[in-house]
């Protein structure tokens, strides 16, 4: 029995995900590098002192869970699969331009206003994998919430991309699910209060929307340059 092909909408994923996959490579991981850079430059040098951040309701809702670290760790994962899916050297520049303006946007809001966690009662030292992390990336940095606004801006684009690309709804769903769990690491690991998460998730939709709705501006336009340009359009 001969098998079935996969269906269409896979092959274009695919298809788009390994287009200019050296240059997506290549870029993504020097952009990380450049941004940790930045960042810890950011975390050593405030332009003050750094402001400690209240707890609110929500804050007291979500438990401490250690495991939750996973899911932490996931953004960059997360966040290198949206690019993928962006197709043509243009869109993927102009996409690249977006995330940087956002990084951007709240490294200085972090060296002009910097704010912190407050201290939680608990003994890192039982848990070393959070350790490790509250060694290398202090309290400071925190409000808004790159790595929240990093999750919901990639989410954003995945859901657009997926959806063009003629992938069915449990993908989207998949998505949207990895982002949520994402975000609410960020609290249960006690790495960012949900005044940060608030602000983080609107810095990313901002960034979501503008950029998408830039990058479909830009397709219409050249679509119809395209058709004027063409014989059958005289």
């Amino acid at each position: 029995m001969t098998p079935s092909p996969p269906p269409a909408w896979t092959r274009r994923v695919v298809d788009c995900f390994f287009g200019l996959w050296l240059l997506k490579a290549v870029g993504t991981t020097a952009f990380m590098v450049l941004f940790f850079h930045a960042y810890f430059w950011v975390l050593k040098n405030p332009s003050t002192e750094a402001f400690e951040l209240p707890l609110m309701a929500p804050d007291h809702w979500v438990p401490f869970t250690p495991t939750a670290i996973y899911a932490y760790g996931w953004l960059w994962v997360y966040v290198s699969v949206a690019p993928g899916l962006v197709s043509g050297f243009r869109s993927l520049l102009r996409y690249g331009a977006w995330v940087a303006l956002m990084c951007a946007l709240c490294l200085a809001i972090f060296w002009l206003w910097p704010t912190r966690t407050p201290v939680f009662d608990i003994p890192w030292s039982a848990y070393p994998q959070l350790a490790f992390l509250k060694g290398i990336d202090a309290s400071s940095n925190a409000c808004p919430s790159l790595h929240v606004a990093a999750a919901v801006h990639a989410a954003c684009w995945l859901h657009w991309r997926l959806q063009a690309l003629g992938a069915p709804r449990w993908t989207r769903w998949a998505s949207a699910l990895q982002c949520l769990a994402i975000v609410w690491s960020t609290m249960a690991i006690r790495q960012h209060v949900f005044i940060d998460v608030a602000c983080g998730a609107a810095v990313g939709l901002l960034f979501g929307w503008l950029s998408i709705r830039s990058e479909r501006r830009t397709t219409v336009a050249r679509a119809v340059t395209a058709n004027a340009a063409s014989p059958a359009a005289r």
